[in-house]
């Protein structure tokens, strides 16, 4: 997967780490972040709560295995209630051009069962969303000289 953001490779990184820039934007409509656990480094572990519309609540959690800010984010994720085996290994990749940037997800399952099970869940319309509020905060977001986030 990949989505261009109107925003240089620092901030659209800052926003996939940061509790206070991810709990604005991470999630699909309806759905927004009610716990935000991130310890940025190496073997640090990551856990995000989400809560939709109707209540229910959903957790997921990971270890960071790869940090090189802005260009690359790897870590590994699993659902607390996962309908799938085994854990997922996510890669996101940041490129600048011009201040613009893409970032490049990809997602590598356990198993060839797991990956066809999610495929069959909306999660493309789902990340779209949650890429859409990233875009829309992006917008808004200034960085302060001493790399504050508003």
């Amino acid at each position: 997967m990949s989505r261009l953001f109107e925003a240089p490779a620092r901030l659209v990184f800052a926003a996939f780490t940061q509790p206070e820039l991810l709990v604005r934007w991470y999630g699909a409509q309806g759905w927004r972040l009610v716990g935000c656990d991130v310890d940025l480094r190496v073997g640090g572990r990551w856990r995000f709560e989400s809560q939709g519309p109707d209540g229910t609540r959903m957790a997921q959690a990971g270890v960071y295995r790869q940090i090189d800010p802005p260009h690359r984010l790897v870590f590994t994720e699993l659902f607390d209630d996962q309908s799938y085996p085994g854990e997922t290994l996510v890669c996101h990749e940041f490129t600048e051009l011009a201040g613009r940037t893409t970032v490049t997800t990809t997602l590598l399952y356990a198993t060839a069962e797991g990956r066809d099970t999610v495929l069959r869940y909306p999660m493309t319309r789902g990340i779209g969303q949650s890429f859409t509020r990233l875009a829309e905060l992006l917008r808004s977001t200034t960085t302060t000289t001493r790399g504050e986030h508003q």
